[in-house]
């Protein structure tokens, strides 16, 4: 079946076909908004330097698209684009449709540590300054690794590496990291818990050229690296034993992945908060598409999951506008109904 739906649609063909909705949806979110620009205007703004500067926008304009809303939408592009390969590479790696990020307790980790330098560093500099340091990628870097490595010692043993403990494990951690968030909910002063309300929700408003400098670099080392263990996980998927007996070294590469992967869950975390379901949704949107090759997989995972990041984000600052909803209530309210759907149809084969 697999094999008919990738002659059906082609790689290639389905990764353009992605690309030109993903522009049409760069262009729709800079147009968008309280301060409407328009769609010439914002095709006019994403036009190269050269060219633009023989165009005149008016100034109004050009502050919104240049300071808000091409930072916010390139940011969006990039944090979806993470979650949605390593959610790809969780799945793959612990060969279950349910391990994503989130699930497993690495985000929870990954909050947690955040949350901590938001607490403890929010008041001696500001968050702008705190970014460009790193203090808070660092921490929520340092808090998804700990879980994460957690998670991996919890479900190894002599025979092998339990998913089932490692789920199991993965929701008590999500649970004592919660517990740990109120406490620091309890003990934060006014504004490190506005900030922490806000980023527990998860929000792209702070979207800055530092956050996507940051952002893009991450995800190019996270997809060159996963593009080159895409044979690796295909070989894993028959199983562990299976895996050794080609010469694949089955724990480091479970070392490495879980390390990049706490990585960028980290990163995402601490640049727009817990946004959930993406890591989780979008690889079984890309295997219904083309299939479990990892090697084609990965890259339409990712261009796919900066395209419904992009497009919840377009919902979440336009559906009551000129209020802002927060984008990680719009990807679970997307997400969980689409899922359930997924679930519902695949029951019987589950069971």
């Amino acid at each position: 079946m697999n094999d008919i739906m990738t002659r059906r649609v082609p790689v290639r063909l389905l990764l353009v076909m992605m690309a030109m909705l993903l522009y049409v949806a760069v262009v729709s979110s800079i147009a968008l908004g309280p301060m409407d620009i328009g769609f010439m205007a914002s095709m006019k703004a994403l036009m190269p330097l050269d060219v633009l500067s023989h165009v005149e926008l008016p100034n109004y304009a050009t502050v919104i698209i240049q300071q808000v809303r091409l930072p916010r939408t390139l940011l969006a592009i990039a944090i979806g684009g993470i979650l949605a390969i390593c959610g790809t590479v969780m799945q793959g790696l612990f060969r279950n449709p349910l391990a994503d990020p989130g699930i497993i307790g690495v985000s929870a980790g990954a909050s947690l540590g955040a949350a901590i330098a938001i607490v403890v560093f929010g008041g001696m500099i500001e968050n702008t300054v705190l970014l460009t340091l790193g203090t808070v990628p660092v921490f929520a870097f340092i808090g998804g690794a700990v879980a994460t490595f957690a998670i991996y010692y919890l479900g190894t043993s002599q025979q092998g590496t339990s998913v089932t403990i490692m789920l199991l494990a993965g929701v008590a951690l999500g649970a004592m990291a919660g517990a740990a968030l109120g406490l620091l909910n309890y003990f934060a002063d006014d504004q490190a818990l506005r900030d922490l309300s806000l980023w527990t929700m998860g929000s792209l408003a702070g979207a800055s050229w530092d956050a996507i400098v940051l952002a893009y670099v991450s995800l190019a080392i996270l997809a060159v690296c996963y593009q080159r263990q895409a044979k690796a996980l295909n070989a894993l998927l028959l199983g562990e034993a299976e895996a050794r007996h080609l010469g694949i070294d089955v724990q480091r590469l479970k070392r490495n992945l879980i390390l990049l992967t706490a990585a960028g869950v980290g990163i995402t975390v601490a640049l727009s908060g817990m946004i959930g379901f993406i890591g989780l949704v979008i690889p079984h949107i890309g295997r219904m598409l083309i299939g479990p090759d990892h090697r084609s997989l990965l890259p339409v995972s990712l261009v796919l999951g900066g395209f419904v990041l992009l497009v919840a984000d377009m919902i979440a600052r336009t559906v009551v506008a000129p209020l802002e909803i927060p984008v990680g209530i719009i990807t679970a309210a997307i997400g969980a109904p689409f899922f359930l759907s997924l679930l519902l149809k695949q029951r019987g084969r589950l069971a």
